[in-house]
């Protein structure tokens, strides 16, 4: 084959393989994830919009649901019972963290026996982090960091020894320290509002179509560094386009001059794509 047919062929396979990101439509590592995810017949309650993609179980989604749940023998009522306003939004938070396979762009290794991976700094909304601070401010709690230093003398978690239990507008004085601090900056605080396609929300309708893919497409195109020679992603769409190497292109004139006519060339499509 000569070189002509060569840098031919190499643009027919670039217009023709669609980029696949590892970033996108892929589960944590995780005690209670998948391991791919995928439609699940029903989900419940706050976990529904996800039952068409998911990372968790109609189980996992279940027992999210409940005080003492089987999940991680987490008692939300530590400080006396939570309010149902407030712990609506704990609930959307498990329902992300377990189901949402639009994660990827902020999974990070985990040092833990019961995970292997976690989330970091997940850009939620603006609405989302005041609406969740806004309903659970007069709540009390013991602790800023929920993941660890708990009492776990009698199989779940309580409030150490000496601790007192405060409101939480008194441990997190703004949202933004709620939504950072609670899970060990699992989340980060944006000016981003729902629907500008820049941050992750808790919650969906999911009659309007899952908002976090398009967000997870911009981050995980945001964190590629190092394409592939022959193909990288755009932001808007996740598809592929050629990005052929500087030499490539300076000899593809010379190229298309040089390869017989009856050797076939590309369409429209792959010409399109440069």
């Amino acid at each position: 084959m000569g070189a002509g047919q060569v840098l031919l062929v190499l643009l027919a396979a670039c217009a023709a393989t669609p980029a696949k990101d590892p970033l996108l439509n892929i589960c944590m590592d995780a005690k209670h994830h998948k391991t791919k995810p995928g439609p699940e017949g029903t989900l419940h309650d706050q976990c529904a919009p996800w039952k068409d993609n998911a990372c968790c179980t109609a189980n996992t989604s279940s027992e999210a649901h409940k005080d003492q749940s089987n999940l991680y023998n987490f008692n939300w009522n530590h400080c006396g019972l939570m309010p149902p306003k407030c712990k609506r939004h704990f609930i959307q938070d498990t329902c992300l963290y377990e189901c949402s396979p639009n994660l990827g762009p902020w999974i990070d290794q985990a040092d833990s026996s019961w995970r292997r991976e976690r989330i970091l700094h997940v850009p939620l909304c603006k609405e989302d982090c005041e609406e969740w601070w806004e309903d659970c401010k007069d709540f009390v709690t013991c602790k800023e960091n929920w993941h660890k230093g708990w009492n776990w003398a009698t199989g779940t978690n309580r409030c150490p020894w000496g601790s007192m239990c405060r409101p939480f507008s008194h441990v997190f004085p703004r949202p933004k320290d709620l939504c950072e601090k609670i899970w060990s900056n699992s989340y980060k605080y944006t000016t981003e509002h729902r629907g500008s396609g820049r941050c992750i929300q808790m919650w969906f309708d999911p009659a309007q179509g899952n908002p976090n893919v398009v967000v997870a497409k911009y981050y995980a195109w945001k964190k590629r560094t190092s394409p592939s020679p022959v193909e990288n992603v755009t932001p808007e769409t996740g598809k592929a386009v050629c990005v052929l190497p500087w030499p490539v292109l300076v000899l593809l004139p010379l190229a298309l001059a040089v390869v017989p006519a009856g050797a076939g060339g590309c369409g429209s499509h792959g010409w399109g794509l440069l």
